[in-house]
């Protein structure tokens, strides 16, 4: 199978890149084909804003979903972003490896999730009429794949 596994942590020294490192060597020593994006080492941003949008005029109010879909059909997402969705196209199994804080996920793969699962590529796709509009999750082009958490936490059991 090929693999994505998204990395988020800022310290390349961590228990989570120990993990990472053995998850990538694991996967590959049974025969997985593995890619890795790194988000702290790729610098990615994590915030959406207007930038991510090329095309949108500097008069049109930012309508995120709308930007989203509008630049995804028309081809018109960032390098960085369009990078990532090739990675998603790519693979058959999608993993999200990350320490837990404050009960989330670190901004920087919200962050991701947020830029890179764009309207029409990720959701919003399927029927859109007046009986029906179509399903929250479960369409889109990565309906089928596979994911999995790699998750550490610190602290007491009894506080998760």
């Amino acid at each position: 199978m090929k693999v994505l596994l998204v990395f988020a942590h800022p310290e390349p020294h961590s228990l989570s890149a120990a993990l990472r490192d053995v998850a990538v060597q694991e996967l590959e020593r049974q025969g997985h084909e593995v890619r890795v994006s790194d988000l702290y080492a790729m610098g990615w941003k994590s915030e959406v804003d207007r930038a991510d949008f090329p095309t949108l005029t500097s008069d049109t109010r930012l309508r995120v979903t709308a930007a989203s879909r509008d630049a995804y059909y028309a081809d018109a997402l960032t390098a960085d972003v369009k990078a990532e969705i090739e990675k998603l196209l790519w693979a058959d199994v999608l993993i999200l490896q990350f320490p837990l804080w404050w009960f989330a996920v670190p901004a920087i793969l919200k962050g991701w999730v947020d830029r890179v699962f764009a309207y029409g590529f990720a959701y919003g796709v399927g029927e859109h009429s007046e009986r029906r509009w179509g399903d929250r999750y479960g369409e889109g082009t990565l309906a089928g794949k596979r994911a999995m958490l790699i998750v550490t936490a610190g602290g007491w059991e009894e506080h998760y």
